[in-house]
């Protein structure tokens, strides 16, 4: 019943922090002893928790069963659609120290930190060239490989990385993301925007 009624009777003897079932207790003691009892049958990788890996057999699985109602997506977290439903309400509640530059999720915080600190941990073995993010890395790799995984539906030519793609097919829909703050000329891709504000410096 100690669970019920919200008492925390059981402490840790590591830390002190108490909880109010033993089940919980345990749980909190792995993060202490670094025990991780379930494991990933497909990648091998240990959880700590059985939730946890429930999460995770869906990067195998393909499995998203949150939907996003005002756009339909589909995400595999509740994290994650929080952090997608961030993006349908303008939110960005983590923000850089150094910059000031905002984000919708917390995760972006590390990776953009780095073009502060130039800290680039993931390297190619094959030429050694480094990124900043694991993914850029990943599709970085097909160069070496001539793997062009992601291809245009309309007009079938392929790319190496997906965001080649996503740009690709915005000269498909006419689509322009991306403006500057300074006159409100739209491009559509990322790249262009730096190259276009030297005329305003």
């Amino acid at each position: 019943m100690q669970g019920h009624t919200g008492k925390k009777t059981f402490p840790c003897a590591t830390c002190g922090k108490t909880f109010s079932t033993k089940v919980m207790l345990t749980i909190h003691m792995r993060i202490h002893t670094g025990e991780k009892p379930f494991t990933c049958v497909a990648c091998r990788k240990h959880f700590t928790q059985k939730s946890n890996l429930a999460t995770h057999m869906r990067i195998h699985t393909g499995e998203k069963p949150y939907l996003c109602r005002i756009c339909g997506s589909h995400l595999s977290t509740k994290d994650s659609l929080a952090s997608h439903m961030r993006i349908h309400k303008g939110e960005k509640p983590f923000s850089c120290e150094i910059c000031g530059k905002r984000f919708t999720n917390r995760q972006s915080l590390p990776i953009h930190m780095r073009t502060h600190t130039e800290e680039k941990p993931f390297s190619c073995i094959t030429c050694g060239k480094s990124f900043t993010q694991k993914g850029h890395l990943t599709d970085y790799i097909k160069g070496h490989t001539g793997e062009k995984p992601f291809t245009c539906t309309t007009c079938g030519k392929s790319f190496r990385e997906r965001r080649g793609l996503t740009a690709h097919i915005r000269s498909h829909t006419g689509e322009r993301p991306f403006s500057c703050e300074i006159c409100g000329k739209r491009f559509t891709n990322r790249k262009s925007l730096p190259i276009h504000m030297r005329i305003h410096m």
